[in-house]
This record gives C-alpha cells, structure tokens and sequence, in this order.
C-alpha cells in the first residue's frame, strides 16, 4: 500500500480547519504505525501542526487536483505550529487522497 510505504514509522497528529461562508469545520488525523486515524471536530490531543485553507482548496487537494505544497506555496493553505513535522510527512500526505478515495464524498 503505498499510503502505508510513505507514512513508514513517522507519527503525527494533525488539526484541520476548513473554511466557508458557513463557518468553520474541523478534522483532525493521527498517523502512527503506517496507519491514519481521522475525526471530526477538534483533536482530543495535543497537535503537531494545524493546517487551515478554505473550502475550494480543501476540495481540489481531497480530488488530487492540488498538492499541499503548491496550496502552501501560492498562500491558500496556512500552516501554524511544527511546519518541518509536516514537510517530513509530504510523502504521506501526498498519499491520503488516493488512501481515501473509497470514501464517498459530496462536494
């Protein structure tokens, strides 16, 4: 699994806030042991880094349309708290929109 391969042993948690109109929504993903555990709403524990973009850009690097790193280059994905945790995660990031296509997600 390729997901797996690029998350290796590396451990991480991190907050997610996507924003809208509407409001704010929140997720949050653990990764440890190769593997991601994602939730809704604020992370019950402490986070390495907290990634905010609005909701196109959520959705086109959800599509793989857009990589973080040119969402983060080009000021639409703003990062606060552990940036070089995140840079050594790339490779699994990168990973999670093909790791997550099952999911079935209305845009």
């Amino acid at each position: 699994d390729s997901f797996k391969s690029a998350a290796g042993s590396q451990t991480a948690k991190v907050q997610q806030v996507v924003t809208s109109p509407d409001g704010e929504k929140r997720y949050w993903f653990k990764l440890e042991g190769g593997q991601a555990s994602p939730g809704m709403g604020d992370s019950p524990e402490p986070v390495d880094a907290t990634i905010t973009q609005d909701y196109e850009t959520a959705a086109a690097m959800s599509k793989n349309e857009l990589s973080g790193t040119a969402a983060y280059m080009s000021g639409k994905l703003r990062v606060s708290g552990d940036l070089m945790k995140l840079m050594q995660l790339q490779g699994a990031l990168g990973q999670m929109p093909t790791a997550l296509k099952g999911i079935d997600v209305d845009y």
